[in-house]
């Protein structure tokens, strides 16, 4: 970090985000080392953001602190001398969201969330690279020593991506975090007393080890979960979780912990516990989500988060969330406040982040695969550890997600919109439903709906081949149930 370490600069880009920024506010608010500096908030929509700043005022001044807080829609400005910089945004919002989901649901691919792999988490990813892009040019004049952690999906691809072009950038998610504490919930066992190991991809980590006071807890775990969510066991009457899984669970929940049949049939399978849950896992294998009685089966209460975006009351969730850290000023289980906190004060801290595997972290993953495994966290920065070979059967899932996002980064990269096609055609659930000239059809499709934010070279249809028949007809259209 710079020479103003002891009072970092830290910018949030993406500030008015609903209810994660000012979470996130209130986590770097939590470590004292962090309140006598800057944090400064951007965001190109002046109202939100400055919504997610009167709120930020309001909780500094509740509780004396000093914090000089910024905002500001000028983005070389939030980024001038910058120590840290966090990325937190969507590009397009709710509306370019909307065309993720349901041009692929007319073909039949019907994504959970549409986030990570998929046509969803492809162009999710093309969209922002744009944004992304200005950023880097930016960053690397005005604060080219930052560090960088990106909070935005697809993880791997944004992640790698910033990384290429130049930018130290480690992104952060919670699956690790929430898996690993509803897995001793599950079992009884007090968190501060389990011992873990993961490592993979995000979204698609394993749970290597899972240990109390030396004791393996593998044989219980799979006792446990078979005997609850084995396929066909489902549970009723769940808590609604409606997307924010920034604190640490309580109870079980419709989106992690209560209905568990897709994790527990992967562990069953292929011997391990994935870290994200059933919803999104079975997005990212072909072997869950073939046709509505099969995702009704293995998923019978639907959780669909586009569904639950747009439906957020924001300035009820800031309001809602304001109040509970006036009561209390506590970090959540997020990693980004204690990343800052380790940077500044040299505090060691050990989290999971996804990193590039350049220097074979994973060593049975590709090279330029972005992989998600603990890391060392002090004044020397975000240092990721070596797991060496997973066990060669999560390597082979891994790879099929890996195929995915490389192939999405390299068409961002380059320009190369081919490559935009073989990173849709690859998904594993999109290929084990639609023909190649569906997946064409429906691409084509994607690239006009987004066509507004994709880069220049990644715009427009191909005319690579002429398909004419390869859209579902009106009435399939119209039939093709919402799971």
């Amino acid at each position: 970090m710079s020479s103003t370490s002891t009072k970092p600069k830290i910018t949030i880009i993406g500030a008015g985000g609903f209810v994660f920024p000012f979470r996130l506010i209130g986590d770097l608010l939590s470590f004292p080392a962090l309140r006598s500096g800057q944090l400064c908030l951007m965001d190109i929509n002046a109202d939100r953001l400055e919504r997610t700043a009167t709120a930020a005022r309001e909780l500094a001044s509740h509780h004396g602190f000093e914090t000089g807080i910024i905002e500001t829609t000028d983005r070389r400005e939030a980024l001038r001398d910058a120590d840290v910089v966090i990325i937190t945004f969507q590009v397009g919002g709710i509306e370019s969201y909307r065309h993720d989901v349901e041009i692929p649901r007319r073909y039949g691919v019907d994504q959970t969330v549409g986030d990570t792999v998929g046509p969803g988490g492809v162009f999710r990813f093309l969209r922002s690279v744009t944004a992304y892009e200005a950023i880097a040019a930016d960053a690397l004049e005005l604060c080219p020593d930052a560090q960088f952690i990106n909070y935005a999906n697809p993880m791997a691809m944004a992640t790698a991506f910033l990384n290429a072009k130049g930018l130290n950038t480690v992104g952060l998610c919670h699956s690790v975090q929430g898996t690993t504490r509803m897995l001793a919930r599950t079992l009884g066992v007090p968190y501060e007393e389990v011992n873990f190991i993961s490592a993979g991809i995000n979204h698609q980590a394993w749970i290597l080890k899972f240990e109390r006071n030396g004791e393996d807890l593998y044989p219980r775990l799979r006792e446990t979960m078979r005997a609850r969510h084995l396929r066909g066991r489902a549970a009723q009457g769940l808590v609604s979780d409606q997307g924010d899984h920034s604190e640490a669970a309580k109870e079980e929940s419709n989106y992690e912990g209560g209905n568990e049949q897709v994790r527990t049939s992967i562990m069953e399978a292929f011997g391990y516990f994935e870290t994200e849950s059933s919803h999104h896992a079975s997005e990212y294998l072909p072997y869950f989500r073939k046709n509505p009685d099969l995702v009704a089966e293995f998923i019978p209460e639907r959780w669909d988060y586009y569904e639950i975006c747009a439906s957020h009351d924001e300035q009820g969730d800031i309001d809602e969330q304001l109040q509970k850290l006036k009561k209390e000023l506590a970090p959540s289980v997020e990693y980004g406040a204690t990343i800052v906190n380790s940077l500044v004060t040299g505090q060691p801290s050990v989290i999971y982040g996804n990193v590039p595997n350049a220097t074979s972290l994973i060593t049975n993953l590709p090279s330029d695969a972005c992989v998600e495994v603990p890391c060392l966290v002090d004044r020397n920065g975000v240092q990721p550890t070596e797991i060496g070979d997973l066990p060669l059967q999560l390597a082979a899932l891994n790879r099929t997600n890996v195929n995915v996002q490389t192939l999405a980064v390299r068409a961002a990269l380059t320009g190369d919109r081919e490559s935009v096609y073989h990173a849709v055609a690859l998904d594993p659930l999109t290929a084990a439903l639609l023909t190649l000239d569906e997946i064409h059809s429906m691409t084509d499709e994607l690239i006009e709906a987004h066509s507004a934010l994709l880069p220049e070279a990644l715009r427009h249809s191909s005319s690579r081949h002429d398909v004419t028949d390869a859209s579902p007809a009106p009435s399939q259209q119209e039939t093709v149930p919402a799971l």
